[in-house]
């Protein structure tokens, strides 16, 4: 019997094949070997140019400096700057220093002399200059490189700075003179700037760039000028953190690195210290040396993808043959798969599709001796076994159709019928809105901002008008919705009560009169412990004939403001119906015309929004009522709810929202004066009418 060749056989053989011939695999070893030598190449080559470059640097600087050195270990030296005014001690100097000159490199050379703070400097524009060209003053900061080497109490230093007074800029060797009492002065030459830095900073070799810096990491050559940290070799004052080599690097961690190579190749000089880190946004190799004859630092900084390490001409060969053997693997192992599996499955997929359309006497074709054709086979069974539970589920769908639309009948009618009863109590709360007495009374001088979070909320405001003045205030009852809305009626009925009681006058005394009879109705021994009656309310009772205002609040504060001063009277921390009784006290403040006054419930305060979803906040709020204060009140609920919208963004809203504003005018007192005295006669404003104007 023939062996049986599956379709598992099939698919290991044809990926077996596929890895053998692949050579992704090994196109990335090599890819990565060839990374490998080409950074071990980098590497001997940063070293080896650091090396090389620090004895290039070593050898015309070492030679300055100890001349440098001569010319202030001169006896005629410290007998002139010993004896500054004897002639003769000054004419051998002069002579002595004009050979010198001669033989520094720059043909320059100077010496300040410590006692009198003169400067002498002679170069080939001015040889043989014997005259101070200016003298030191401690109190310049250009000079402060004098003083600050003579301090340092170090034999010399290399510092790199601008003389402005000479109008040169150079790498200044400076040698300290003394003698057993003290420093005599300061004498050396200095090079050119930019003739150093062309000679060995602003090298032409591509992909390098080499930097000369300090123990303190202050750059003194660099191939940009804004870089160098001039007179910091004479530690002259802060180094700016622009001019440090560590400013250049990523981030702390490859500073820190840097640091610990430059502190390894000074306690190992003949050794070349090598890092990788991110310059000025790219990666480079870093080589860090050290020269002890002048206390400085060589760092080279070598980018890999300008410098020339690895020819790249036979990498493009290597990169097409790799790229061939790709293709035809991939266009083998194509025609393998397709042949050996995806043909079958095709087939098996239109028939299978065939059977999911209900053509069920389509069948599969269970020829093949192999997976696809036992996965035929068991596709006829289930085809068989589908028509028949087909048939059966379809008379059940029908059955349950017919229930499920009975049932989204009912579900619709009780809808419509809790959408109804929602309408018709917002209709019954709008109807306990003072609105009809807030236009009969105060027409424009008022503005209202009611925005229940549902179809009714737990929010209302009151208005009451005797012919003294007017009561105004909002109330905010715990709870949303319908809860919310039922606990208005009750808490509008029990105020109206508190205000017969007490008079509308006296705003403390409705608020205390108020709480007891919300504790007597609603008893907290007698409710869940789920269930909440307290609420916050602010009311403010304006005296027109001695334009005063009385404020009193539980939560709830009033806000005046003229546009440039806003003064809040604050209310009581508990809200009325708190676990212990609580006495409330009156505010009384002069009436200012033509300032506005706010009463606001926390919804708006509270309302989520911004970037973040933080709360809109007291700040902003107040921020809002001076901004617009001077408008129309219309116009500032217009406002108000304009930035309440934005700033609320697609957040949903979290509270109900009621904000009751208004303003007297000397017009608007005259005109309710009148209109008090003409409608003396009508109804009284006590209970309530009109259908409210929520906005």
């Amino acid at each position: 019997m023939a062996a049986r060749w599956g379709l598992r056989g099939k698919s290991a053989a044809t990926l077996l094949l596929a890895c053998l011939l692949s050579l992704i695999p090994a196109a990335l070893i090599g890819w990565q070997a060839i990374d490998d030598i080409r950074r071990h190449f980098a590497n001997a080559y940063a070293e080896n140019y650091t090396l090389l470059h620090m004895q290039k640097i070593l050898a015309p600087v070492s030679r300055e400096l100890a001349l440098s050195r001569r010319l202030a270990d001169s006896v005629v030296t410290h007998q002139w700057l010993e004896d500054e005014a004897d002639p003769d001690k000054r004419a051998r100097f002069f002579a002595e220093a004009e050979g010198f000159r001669h033989a520094f490199a720059d043909r320059s050379y100077f010496v300040i002399t410590d006692a009198g703070g003169d400067y002498y400097f002679s170069d080939d524009d001015q040889p043989d200059q014997r005259q101070p060209r200016y003298r030191l003053d401690a109190e310049d900061p250009d000079d402060a490189w004098y003083f600050g080497t003579i301090a340092s109490n170090e034999p010399y230093n290399l510092n790199v700075n601008v003389d402005r007074k000479l109008g040169v800029t150079k790498v200044w060797f400076n040698v300290v003179v003394r003698n057993g009492q003290g420093p005599l002065g300061l004498a050396g030459t200095g090079l050119d700037l930019s003739d150093f830095l062309d000679a060995f900073v602003r090298d032409e070799a591509p992909g390098l760039t080499p930097m000369i810096v300090d123990r303190q990491g202050a750059l003194q050559a660099h191939p940009s000028l804004e870089r160098i940290a001039f007179s910091s070799g004479a530690g002259d004052g802060d180094i700016d953190e622009g001019q440090t080599v560590h400013s250049l690097l990523g981030d702390a961690e490859q500073r820190q690195r840097l640091t610990d190579a430059m502190q390894a190749s000074r306690r190992s000089p003949e050794r070349v210290e090598t890092l990788w880190a991110t310059l000025e946004g790219r990666e480079r190799l870093l080589s860090v040396g050290y020269i002890p004859e002048i206390d400085w630092h060589l760092i080279t900084a070598l980018d890999l993808g300008v410098a020339p390490i690895l020819e790249r001409r036979w990498l493009w060969s290597l990169f097409i043959a790799l790229t061939l053997v790709l293709g035809i693997l991939l266009v083998a192992f194509a025609y393998a798969i397709d042949r050996l599996i995806l043909a079958p499955l095709n087939r098996l997929k239109l028939s299978a599709q065939a059977i999911a359309d209900g053509h069920y006497d389509s069948r599969l074709p269970t020829s093949r001796n192999d997976e696809i054709g036992e996965l035929s086979q068991a596709f006829s069974r289930m085809a068989d076994q589908v028509e028949r539970h087909t048939q059966e589920l379809e008379g059940k769908v029908r059955e349950r159709t017919r229930a499920l639309e009975q049932a989204n009948a009912e579900m619709a009618a009780a809808h419509q019928q809790i959408g109804d009863s929602l309408q018709y109590a917002s209709i019954i709360q709008r109807a306990i809105l003072p609105d009809r007495q807030l236009e009969l009374h105060l027409e424009h001088a008022h503005g209202v901002l009611w925005k229940p979070r549902d179809t009714v909320g737990g929010d209302f405001y009151v208005f009451r008008a005797t012919d003294r003045g007017y009561l105004m205030g909002v109330v905010d009852c715990a709870g949303h919705g319908v809860p919310g809305s039922l606990m208005t009626m009750l808490a509008r009925a029990i105020i109206d009560h508190a205000i017969l009681q007490v008079g509308p006058e006296d705003p403390a005394a409705i608020l205390i009169e108020t709480d007891r009879q919300n504790r007597d109705t609603l008893r907290p021994d007698q409710l869940p412990a789920s269930i909440a009656t307290n609420m916050d309310i602010g009311l403010a009772w304006v005296d027109l004939r001695e334009q005063r205002l009385t404020f009193s609040g539980a939560k709830i504060g009033l806000y005046a403001t003229d546009g440039a001063t806003l003064e809040r009277l604050p209310g009581h921390r508990q809200a009325l119906g708190h676990r212990r009784p609580v006495t409330y006290q009156n505010q009384s403040a002069p009436l200012h015309l033509g300032w506005t006054y706010s009463l606001c419930t926390d919804g708006f305060l509270d309302q989520a929004g911004g970037d973040d979803g933080f709360g809109f906040g007291t700040r902003r709020f107040e921020a809002m009522l001076k901004a617009q204060a001077r408008r129309p009140i219309d116009e500032q609920m217009a406002a108000f709810e304009t930035e309440l919208r934005a700033y609320q963004g697609s957040l949903p809203q979290r509270d109900d929202i009621t904000l009751l504003g208004f303003r007297f005018t000397r017009d608007t007192d005259v005109r309710q004066r009148n209109r008090e005295h003409d409608s003396h006669r009508e109804p009284p404003t006590d209970s309530p009418a009109g259908t409210g104007r929520p906005q």
